[in-house]
């Protein structure tokens, strides 16, 4: 890393991980950009939160706890000098009346939306698909899936404001190859993973979308405690190691992109410097 990220060190656990960063990027990378990011609440979400609001971006925080939501903005409003907005919404419960009255805030507050981050997420239980209660299928099917569908639908005159925008839809390794026991969660990404090629497609002819997915892969949150109970959590890096990738995906909004990323991309959190150089840039 060579640029001074000394505006950060109001964030330490970003600011220890911006020393592995491979990329530099402006204070003022994301200033003034309106950007959605669901699952707000905490672990990747608020992460991305905080850190796009450290870049100067203006975040809408979507989710379902109003007390965490709070937090968040709150250490926002402390630390950054963005104008953070607060949505509570249970995503199990999402309807189209739900979504419009979000477009109007969203264009009453900022007039645009310049990106989406699609970090809400259910685990849902880990059993064999024979003994798989379909409640509980149909409730991780609703917010890993036919949430984002709604979102993307009912926002997307609001993407189109501006001269570009970002969506990113957070996906998961079990949304790639299959495996036991991990039901409607990887059924549900493998699902979330043909929405972003389909929506990319769409949007690829005029190139002012770009849609990617991202698989974070292990990481400290309270769903990876949830999925594996056993495992030590200080094994695994924090989410804020992971933010130099969700920037660098958010940075063709500003004037200067520290990278052209192509539309379409399925990224790893682990190995997307590879997978970047095989890919030709936009």
């Amino acid at each position: 890393m060579t640029e001074n990220m000394s505006h950060l060190d109001h964030y330490p656990e970003l600011l220890d991980a911006s020393s592995a960063w491979t990329h530099d990027f402006l204070p003022d990378a994301l200033k003034d950009k309106a950007i959605l990011v669901t699952g707000a609440g905490d672990g990747l979400g608020a992460t991305t939160a905080k850190t796009y609001a450290s870049f100067g971006a203006n975040v809408i925080l979507l989710g379902k706890t109003r007390s965490k939501l709070e937090q968040v903005s709150d250490w926002i409003t402390q630390h950054t000098q963005t104008s953070p907005v607060i949505v509570p919404c249970d995503l199990e419960r999402l309807d189209e009346d739900t979504v419009s009255k979000l477009g109007d805030a969203i264009d009453g507050a900022f007039s645009r939306l310049d990106g989406i981050v699609h970090h809400a997420s259910r685990l849902g239980p880990r059993v064999p698909l024979e003994h798989y209660p379909p409640e509980a299928w149909q409730q991780v099917m609703q917010i890993n899936v036919n949430a984002v569908f709604m979102l993307n639908r009912g926002l997307f005159e609001l993407l189109h404001r501006g001269p570009k925008a970002v969506v990113v839809h957070t996906s998961s390794s079990v949304g790639r190859k299959g495996r036991a026991y991990w039901g409607a969660y990887a059924a549900s990404k493998f699902a979330l993973e043909g929405l972003s090629q389909i929506l990319a497609d769409e949007t690829e002819a005029n190139g002012q979308v770009q849609v990617f997915s991202v698989n974070p892969g292990a990481t400290r949150t309270a769903m990876r405690r949830e999925a594996y109970p056993l495992e030590d959590p200080l094994s695994l890096p924090l989410p804020e190691a992971h933010m130099e990738l969700f920037l660098l995906l958010m940075s063709s909004l500003g004037d200067s992109p520290v990278l052209t990323i192509p539309t379409g991309q399925q990224l790893d959190a682990r190995t997307w410097q590879q997978d970047l150089q095989r890919v030709p840039q936009a």
